[in-house]
């Protein structure tokens, strides 16, 4: 079976920083494009970046643009969210995906076919 698992979330005051580590199993991990979603309550899932197979493109959100960054690990099955000058407006639940696509990469969460569970980013000021 495939699985993400995402981990790293916690509390964090504004200003601090959190890496969010995505591990991948069952599947071909350099074969897919891999994406970053969140979701705070009440509001849409958000996309926030996606990194293509091989590390070498990735497109971000505005709204996280110069603040976060993603990288990957193909030998690891392994991609990062690494986050800084974290706001209480990123407050949310974080969802790593992964994407068949090879011809270019997505920003709409309806064309990533797994996902994990999601892991809790609290951010207090």
């Amino acid at each position: 079976q495939v699985l993400l698992v995402e981990s790293g979330g916690g509390l964090v005051q504004a200003g601090g920083s959190l890496r969010l580590t995505c591990a991948a199993s069952g599947l071909i991990f350099s074969k897919y494009a891999m994406g970053w979603f969140r979701q705070a309550p009440g509001k849409e899932r958000e996309f926030i970046g996606t990194i293509a197979r091989t590390g070498a493109r990735t497109i971000y959100a505005d709204s996280v643009k110069g603040r976060f960054s993603i990288s990957r690990d193909n030998a690891k099955n392994t991609v990062f969210l690494q986050m800084n000058s974290l706001a209480p407006e990123d407050t949310a639940v974080y969802y790593c995906a992964a994407d068949q696509t090879v011809a270019y990469l997505n920003i709409h969460e309806n064309e990533y076919e797994y996902w994990g569970q999601g892991t809790q980013v609290t951010v207090s000021s």
